[in-house]
């Protein structure tokens, strides 16, 4: 035999492309592994395992593409069958990625700059990875070549004599029956006389793979609303504008509606009418904190429909069970937060993509890869054929901007609340003013006017919401000496520490300690100022602080447990926001405190009087989205109210009252706002002006750290186009969290075609790798 012979004969007859699920950055089309016959048919979204490196070490990974001779000779032949690498298995959970799916993952890994492998690892929930809540049953029926029971010998055991029996009297159309059930029928104490029939060729098995979870509750929270509403004049405008759409392809839609506007009404037309088609409707919504309502109107508004739910509020099991549901095709409405974008809705059966509260922040993922939710479900929707429809009160400047001055969405406005009711009385609040009408010298949060309209509010018989997006019980611990000057912060962080008060023991001891909100460290809050010894001083507020003061601005209007906060420290999982929302929703819980949580989605018609401790907390950043993010929480927390009978009031405090986006929230006037906003972002060459990617470098030391960076912008300089700039770098507004010091270079360019390929050639070249020691965020939200 020659040489040649021999390579003929180990030349592999196919070969994939393998996306590995690894930080590995400078393959996006994968590594490449033969294909042996014996794993059987092979395709692009399969999960196998494969060997790497010098030990060959088994690694999950993704196929991305699969060759032979006939579909790409070319390749096959580029191949030294002595040198490629065979994969080694199937991953075994049966686990397969629709192909727009994957095209999904090429299209992040592309964009955000971000491995492909471990896009795609990331778009798999872990609990569908480990087969959570997966079985396998034994189904049993009769071999072809089974003897009659006349047949049978006389010492013919009795088990086995009953289990056939039991099969003889079954007719064909029963099918196998599950071998604990045929067991059961046959009055067996174990099944041994089933597994002899086995082993004697007279029964033959079959598997079937399922996924068990507990029953997935259907949330309870408000379901009032019904078919009998009748949409309005601008809802049905949109309804019909929208509807008209759906056979005609890809197309984007921005439904831009007062809180209480009914968005919610348009997005159950639809859903209507796309289930109606025989196809798969999928809607997102922010964060968990808005699934239950969501949930609840569709269960009661689709009582037969195939619901299923994509939330990391969901145990293993039952994750992995909603998951599988989808991938199976069966699912005709898929709602969930963020990654709920992933869902594997079988390529052909996607009709609709909705986006509730499009503008919100936790729609962007902050950790590789950073993708935006909402950017994906517009390409989602592309890939799909689809319509997309985002909602929003407050629609974010990028949507905006695609909206009014690219004309890449439609627009359809709903101007005016629901029929019977009204937008709230909105009051803004000189806090500054206020303070001046007490007359002891303590620390009040609340203010006269708000205090004494929490309770009148809950006298009547009312509800009441109040937000300050702050934790903890004070964010500013220091000595009182000035010339001492000495004020706490984290060791690792370049931030204050913030005050927490816990309660211990029996008797609920208040125990105070500092946390940083960073890094997570804590230690126990000092006496004493560490550098003079004097009793140090805790300024500043915070939820555990409004908290206490609401209780003794309320003794004896409502008790103990009518007051609830609601923030990441009281709120430890899904089931406890659950059911504080259940409780309130009942009326239980008279007053809602907390942060953003509660700002948007909530719908309960009692709440009279809504809040705002501190307008100013996110104004002041140092980030040209802070006014911004100030209109859009002033304005989504003002319209929780009002939303029964009778009008609602939204009291806003503030040290700035003149500030535009407070003022405007006030008024309700999104588009007025947005018009003088962007044209601010106009002037600087911000975004949505301009297309931006911010790359952190992280580095122990602060020289080190401006070391690397200089050497970065060098080194990226030379791929840059016309049209896109660079800035130096500079440290970021945080500048050390973790104990690592930080820097920031921002990349900015009118054209984000141009942009994609400064990132994409760096990246190939090797000389920008995402990882630990520099992320990149494409089109960030946040620059702290």
């Amino acid at each position: 035999m020659t040489n040649t012979d021999l390579l003929l004969n180990l030349a592999p007859e196919r070969l994939v492309q393998v996306a590995l699920e690894r930080g590995i950055d400078r393959y996006p089309e994968g590594l490449t592994y033969a294909a042996p016959e014996a794993l059987g048919p092979l395709s692009p979204g399969d999960r196998v395992i494969v060997p790497l490196g010098r030990g060959n070490t088994p690694t999950t990974g993704w196929i991305l593409a699969v060759h032979d001779s006939s579909t790409d000779p070319e390749k096959m032949d580029s191949v030294d069958p002595l040198r490629v690498k065979a994969v080694l298995k199937k991953d075994g959970t049966e686990t397969r990625l629709p192909a727009q799916v994957l095209s999904l993952a090429e299209w992040i890994s592309d964009y955000y700059a971000c491995p492909i492998g471990m896009t795609l690892a990331s778009m798999l929930p872990a609990a569908v990875r480990k087969g959570a809540g997966r079985v396998t049953r034994h189904y049993m029926q009769l071999a072809e070549d089974c003897p009659g029971l006349e047949a049978l010998p006389k010492k013919f055991g009795p088990g086995r004599r009953r289990a056939l029996e039991v099969l003889h009297a079954r007719s064909p159309e029963d099918g196998p029956i599950e071998i604990g059930e045929l067991a059961a029928e046959a009055g067996l104490k174990s099944k041994a006389p089933i597994k002899a029939l086995l082993s004697a060729g007279m029964i033959r098995e079959t598997t079937r793979t399922n996924v068990q979870a507990a029953w997935l509750e259907r949330s309870t929270v408000l379901a009032t609303d019904g078919d009998e509403i009748r949409p309005n004049a601008h809802q049905a405008a949109a309804i019909d504008a929208i509807e008209g759409s759906l056979e005609d392809g890809f197309s984007r839609h921005l439904l831009l509606g007062v809180t209480g506007s009914g968005k919610t009404e348009v997005y159950i037309r639809l859903i209507k009418s796309v289930i109606a088609q025989g196809r798969t409707a999928l809607m997102l919504v922010p964060e968990i904190a808005l699934t239950p309502q969501t949930a609840s109107r569709l269960f009661h508004r689709f009582p037969e429909a195939r619901i299923a739910l994509l939330h990391s509020g969901l145990t293993q099991a039952q994750r992995n069970q909603q998951w599988t549901m989808v991938a199976q095709g069966d699912a005709q409405i898929v709602l969930g937060a963020r990654s709920a974008i992933f869902a594997p809705i079988p390529d052909d059966h996607l009709g609709l993509v909705i986006v509730d509260e499009e503008h919100d922040g936790s729609y962007k993922q902050d950790q590789a890869p950073r993708y935006h939710g909402r950017d994906v479900a517009i390409r989602r929707a592309q890939l799909a054929e689809c319509p997309i429809l985002l909602g929003s009160a407050t629609p974010s400047l990028e949507t905006w901007h695609n909206t009014v001055d690219l004309k890449r969405n439609t627009l359809h406005r709903l101007p005016e609340r629901a029929p019977g009711l009204s937008l709230p009385n909105v009051q803004i609040v000189d806090f500054a003013e206020e303070r001046k009408l007490f007359k002891d010298r303590k620390i009040h949060l609340l203010g006269p006017r708000l205090s004494t309209a929490l309770k009148q509010t809950l006298a009547a018989g009312s509800q009441a919401i109040l937000l300050l997006n702050r934790r903890g019980y004070a964010n500013y611990i220091a000595c009182p000496d000035q010339q001492c000057g000495w004020v706490m912060k984290c060791d690792q962080c370049d931030a204050g520490m913030v005050n927490h008060r816990a309660a211990i023991g029996r008797a609920n001891t208040p125990h105070d300690f500092v946390r940083c909100h960073h890094c997570l460290t804590e230690q126990r809050l000092p006496a004493k100022c560490p550098l003079c010894s004097r009793k140090i001083t805790v300024f500043g507020l915070g939820t555990q602080r409004v908290e206490e003061e609401i209780r003794g601005i309320l003794a004896g209007v409502a008790q103990a447990d009518q007051i609830k906060r609601v923030d990441s420290d009281t709120m430890r999982g899904a089931d406890d926001f659950h059911e504080t929302l259940d409780r309130f929703g009942r009326g239980e819980i008279k007053v809602l405190l907390g942060t953003q949580m509660i700002a948007k989605g909530l719908d309960f018609p009692n709440v009279r009087l809504v809040g705002v401790i501190n307008a100013d907390t996110a104004l002041n950043l140092p980030d040209f989205r802070a006014t911004e993010r100030t209109f859009q929480l002033v304005s989504q927390v003002s319209g929780r109210c009002g939303r029964g009978d009778g009008a609602g009031i939204a009291i806003i405090q503030t040290f700035q009252p003149d500030a535009p986006a407070i003022r405007m929230a006030a008024e309700h006037d999104f588009e007025s706002f947005a018009r003088e906003e962007l044209e601010e972002r106009r002037r600087f060459d911000l975004p949505p002006i301009r297309r931006m990617a911010r790359l952190v470098i992280r580095e122990s030391g602060e020289e080190a750290c401006l070391r690397y960076s200089q050497k970065l912008a060098s080194e990226l300089h030379p791929f840059l186009e016309d049209g896109v700039s660079m800035t130096q770098p500079e440290p970021c507004a945080i500048t050390r969290i973790g104990g690592r010091d930080r820097m920031q270079i921002l990349i900015l360019s009118e054209d984000p075609r141009k942009l994609r390929n400064v990132l994409l050639r760096a990246r190939r070249e090797g000389v920008l790798t995402p990882g630990e020691r520099v992320a990149v965020d494409v089109d960030p939200v946040a620059l702290l």
